[in-house]
C-alpha cells in the first residue's frame, strides 16, 4: 500500500534500490504474537471498502486505516452487520513512544477515539469456511415480495462467472437473495441492487445485514432510468424488468459492451424478449428450462410438488 509501485515508472532512467523496512502489519503481528499467513490485507486509506464482508469470510483482517473510516466506523459496521463478538486490535503510532495497542470485541470500540497512523486486526473465529450457494429460501427475510428461489438462484448467478472484484447489477432485486449469493462472490467488488417498490429495498437491506454483507448498495427507482449514473457493471443480473428489458439492454450495452447478463424467465412472452435483445445487442443466448420439483411429507407419505418452469437466458454483449 505504499506509494512506490507508482514511484518506480518515473524513475526509470535511475538505478533503483529497495531499502526494506518493518511493515506495520509485520509489526503488529509481532506485538500481538499472531500470525499474518492466512491474513487479508485491505487498505482504507482514502477508500470505504468492504469491510464486514471480508471479516464475515476471513479468520483475519489487517486494515489499514485513513480518511473517513475510523476504528470506531470500522466496529460499528461490524456490529450493524451481526458481528460486535469480533476479536478487534487497535493499534496507533506503532513504533513511537507513543505507541497504544488496544484489545476487545467490536461491541466496545463502536466509540473509542484514536488518532494518529492507526492500523487494525480483527480475528473471526466463526468466519465462513465456504461460498455460500443455493441458501435456503427460508433463510431470507421475505414478506410478500417474489424470490428468486433456491435452485434457479444457484444457477443463475453460477452463470454469470463472478469476479472477488466484480461490479454486479441486480436488476428488480425483490428480496436480494441473488444480490447476497453474488455478494459473497465479490466480496472486493460491489452489488448494485435496483428495484421500483420500497418493500423489496427494504428487505433487500435487511437481507444484506443479515448476511453480514455491506458491499451491496441498493437503490430504489425505476429501470432503466436510475441505471444511467450507476457505476460501470461487470455483470447483470435481470429478475424483473416490468416491460423495460430492451431500455436496460440498451443501457447496460453503452456502459459496457462486454458485460454478461443472465435473465430468468417464467413466460414465453419475457423469454422471446430477452432472447430478441441478447441478439439486437450481442449474440445468440444460451437458453436453459429449470424444472424444480421439491419433496413434502405428509403423513405417512412423500409428496411432490412441481414449481413453475424457469428460463435461465444468458449470454455476453458484444
Amino acid at each position: 500500500f505504499s506509494g512506490a509501485k507508482k514511484l518506480f515508472p518515473l524513475l526509470e532512467a535511475h538505478d533503483v534500490y529497495i531499502v526494506a523496512g518493518i511493515s506495520s502489519a509485520a509489526y503488529f503481528c509481532s506485538k500481538l504474537g499472531i500470525s499474518y499467513e492466512k491474513m487479508k490485507f485491505i487498505s482504507l486509506h482514502g477508500r470505504c471498502s468492504n469491510i464486514a464482508a471480508n471479516v464475515k469470510m476471513s479468520e483475519r483482517c489487517f486494515f489499514l486505516l485513513g480518511g473517513k473510516i475510523t476504528a470506531a466506523e470500522v466496529c460499528r459496521r461490524l456490529c450493524d452487520h451481526g458481528m460486535g463478538g469480533v476479536t478487534v486490535h487497535i493499534g496507533t503510532d506503532l513504533g513511537y513512544e507513543s505507541e497504544s495497542i488496544l484489545t476487545a470485541k467490536a461491541s466496545e470500540f463502536t466509540d473509542i477515539q484514536v488518532s494518529g497512523l492507526v492500523v487494525l486486526i480483527t480475528e473471526n473465529p466463526d468466519y465462513l469456511r465456504y461460498v455460500p450457494s443455493a441458501i435456503s429460501d427460508d433463510s431470507f427475510q421475505r414478506g410478500d415480495i417474489p424470490m428468486t428461489k433456491s435452485e434457479v438462484r444457484c444457477i443463475a448467478v453460477s452463470k454469470l462467472n463472478i469476479a472477488n472484484d466484480s461490479v454486479v447489477w441486480d436488476i428488480g432485486c425483490g428480496t436480494g437473495s441473488v444480490s447476497v449469493e453474488a455478494a459473497f462472490r465479490c466480496i472486493d467488488g460491489k452489488v448494485l441492487s435496483f428495484d421500483k417498490k420500497s418493500e423489496s429495498v427494504r428487505l433487500t437491506m435487511q437481507n444484506a445485514r443479515l448476511f453480514g454483507l455491506d458491499n451491496i448498495e441498493v437503490i430504489e427507482g425505476n429501470c432503466p432510468e436510475i441505471l444511467a449514473d450507476s457505476q460501470i457493471p461487470d455483470k447483470v443480473f435481470i429478475g424483473g424488468s416490468s416491460g423495460n428489458m430492451e431500455g436496460i439492454f440498451d443501457i447496460v450495452h453503452s456502459k459496457n459492451p462486454a458485460a454478461e447478463i443472465v435473465v430468468t424467465a417464467v413466460s414465453l412472452e419475457t423469454l422471446h424478449k430477452a432472447a430478441d435483445c441478447f441478439e439486437k445487442f450481442g449474440t445468440a443466448p444460451q437458453i436453459v428450462q429449470i424444472a424444480v420439483t421439491p419433496t413434502k411429507k405428509i403423513g405417512t407419505h412423500t409428496m411432490l410438488q412441481a414449481q413453475n418452469p424457469v428460463f435461465v437466458i444468458s449470454g455476453r454483449l458484444s
